[in-house]
């Protein structure tokens, strides 16, 4: 199948529209996934980060076995077959934790659906993208533009996704984020039907060749004397797993990581090394894959500043933005399509722009596009620090700093993410193209990790801490009836208190060693709590109708009452929640982020000092690319 010297294969664009679904299905349920576990599991944001970067840093792990299983084993179109059914199937698993959020077992549904997206994702990101560079022959100018055109349908899917899951799943009532999770699960299935349908006719090399149904092993990694498949030298094997394990120690033990941060840390640094000890590769082939490294070192400051979006900056978006636009109020994870449509936007320009330079032979190399990336992205952090700096927490601001800081970092994504795809795929021997693609994810791995602990840094106003139900851990619930908030408190001003009744919460230990509230002790006493405050407990969990004050007026109690229909028997059920309503600021590296101008400024301090670093290295860099551009 010849193609022309000037266009793109046909097989492109099936690979842009299986992964525009993938991707919709993906980023859809990102968009209301920190929203889900903090307004219908009622996770505080410390803990719903800290899921966020497991989560999200597992979804670029994986893709190193999913790389793996196809050079040796399945090649690219089975692994991307069995990694859409598989999140198609998670997909499913957090619709039926949607829809069963108030149940206790909510949480360990949502942890099933996690896991078969995470394992998923692996075996279909890195392959899908690695099938991109196999349509054009060696050396074809055509791949940037290609893999820029393919990041264009990556971020379609990307922009359509917070848009329709975020209508139909974050409308305020949390009963509905399972109508979001639904729609991400069609998604997916549609993806696998269309790659399935269009795979033979169109996914093939110049030559006419089906492109990625045997392991990528086979295309070089033989012995020129037998014909054999070269083995990874077993001496190899085990020194590098003796170097996991005392990393994996290390992390764990004396860092105190948690466990999933630990391997994600430890592999991050024991693959590239396992990869690059190998003795079949030549020196040449050992400096382009120390230029893959290096470079991947540097994106996991990229991403775990941009992965904010799924995180620190949706709470920003929900809690600190005037999200009111023209009489109505904007749904908060609408904001994650800004990034996307911009990509969809400004990537023609971006593509103009390098061809041009191309044609004159001043197209900057691959390091200083991603030097320049990183610059981007802190000039980003820097705008919307100044957005903040000096405002009160009560104060919401404008929606165009938010706008400004992913329009922004939308320029650095196009000068380093697609990029990056495009240097893996030409700087790796063709033997290790899906193995290196997936270090390339890991290194991704590790910045999504550090952004969910990023994240927890985010400044908290209120926290909250213990959450009861009255079959095991309340009595006397009828107490709190008496307590009742005036409903005019949630249209007050919210930089005005309000004056509620103070009195003292009596706990004693449960059977199970879990504290139980036992009563509460009335006072004539008062104190005043900021209506602000107020609204972010009702923003979190809009269906508590009691609350009272306790601990001199530092932590609020919250009831909530529901009503469930059980064989047309009507049963009530009692949630209480305890909220801290002064929680102790984060520190990052011995310094306390008190307030949001500190937080955004972090992400500042870390790209711009990345950005000067790697624009120092890039003319070393690209000696050791040997030549490729």
């Amino acid at each position: 199948m010849s193609q022309s010297n000037t266009g793109h294969p046909k097989g492109l664009y099936v690979l842009f529209i299986t992964e525009m679904w993938e991707r919709f299905s993906y980023y859809g349920m990102r968009a209301i996934f920190v929203l889900f576990m903090a307004k219908a599991l009622l996770f505080d944001k410390a803990l719903g980060s800290q899921i966020y970067g497991s989560y999200t840093g597992l979804v670029y792990l994986t893709p190193l076995l999913g790389g793996y299983m196809a050079d040796r084993y399945w090649g690219n179109r089975k692994s991307i077959i069995i990694g859409g059914i598989l999140m198609a199937i998670g997909q499913f698993f957090m619709f039926i934790a949607g829809s069963f959020f108030q149940e206790a077992f909510a949480p360990m549904i949502m942890f099933v659906g996690l896991g078969f997206l995470i394992f998923g994702n692996g075996f279909f990101k890195p392959n899908i993208s690695t099938m991109v560079g196999q349509l054009y022959p060696v050396g074809d100018k055509r791949v940037d533009s290609a893999f820029t055109i393919f990041y264009m349908g990556i971020n379609l899917g990307a922009f359509i996704a917070p848009l329709l899951c975020g209508y139909l799943g974050d409308t305020g009532s949390p009963e509905d984020f399972k109508w979001g999770f639904l729609a991400a699960c069609v998604g997916m299935v549609v993806s696998v039907i269309l790659f399935i349908s269009l795979k033979n006719k169109y996914i093939v090399t110049p030559e006419g060749e089906q492109i990625g149904v045997k392991p990528n092993v086979s295309r070089n990694d033989t012995d020129a004397a037998t014909g054999e498949k070269k083995p990874f030298n077993p001496k190899q094997l085990y020194t590098w797993s003796a170097i996991f394990t005392a990393l994996f120690v290390l992390f764990f033990f004396v860092f105190d990581l948690d466990l999933i941060g630990t391997v994600i840390f430890a592999l991050t640094i024991v693959a590239p090394g396992f990869i690059i000890s190998d003795d079949s590769l030549t020196k040449v082939e050992k400096d382009k894959i120390w230029v893959i490294y290096i470079a991947a070192f540097f994106v996991i400051f990229f991403w775990a500043a941009f992965e904010q979006a799924g995180a620190s900056l949706t709470y920003f978006a929900e809690e600190q933005t005037d999200r009111n636009l023209f009489g109505s109020i904007v749904p908060a994870s609408y904001f994650q399509s800004i990034n996307a449509v911009a990509i969809v936007i400004f990537a023609p320009i971006f593509v103009w722009i390098w061809g041009g330079l191309g044609k004159r032979n001043l197209e900057p190399a691959s390091p200083f596009k991603q030097a320049m990336g990183l610059f981007l992205l802190a000039i980003g952090y820097l705008v919307i620090a100044f957005g903040v700096k000096g405002i009160d927490p009560s104060t919401k601001v404008s929606m165009g700093w938010l706008v400004s800081l992913y329009t922004i970092h939308t320029f650095g994504e196009l000068c380093l993410s697609p990029i990056g795809l495009s240097m893996v795929n030409k700087l790796s021997p063709a033997r290790l193209a899906s193995l290196l693609m997936g270090v390339w994810f890991l290194s991704t791995a590790s910045a999504n990790k550090f952004a969910g602990t990023l994240s927890s840094l985010y400044p908290e106003e209120v926290k909250i801490e213990k959450s009861f139900s009255n079959d095991t851990d309340i009595k006397n619930i009828e107490q709190l009836s008496s307590f009742m908030i005036d409903s005019s408190v949630w249209s007050a001003d919210p930089k005005a208190n309000s004056a509620l009744t103070l009195a003292k919460l009596n706990t004693t230990k449960s059977s199970t060693g879990s504290d139980s509230i036992v009563g509460f002790e009335s006072t004539s006493n008062k104190a005043e709590v900021s209506n602000f405050h107020l609204k972010l407990i009702k923003m979190a969990n809009g269906n508590f109708d009691r609350a009272i004050l306790v601990d001199d007026g530092s932590k609020l109690i919250t009831q909530e009452i529901t009503e469930k229909v059980i064989d047309r028997v009507a049963m009530k059920s009692t949630k209480i929640q305890i909220w801290n309503l002064a929680p102790e600021k984060p520190t990052f590296l011995g310094v306390q982020i008190k307030n949001l101008y500190d937080f955004f400024m972090v992400f500042v301090f870390m790209a711009g000092a990345s950005s000067v670093i790697l624009f120092f290295l890039s003319k070393k860099l690209l000696k050791m690319m040997h030549g490729v551009q």
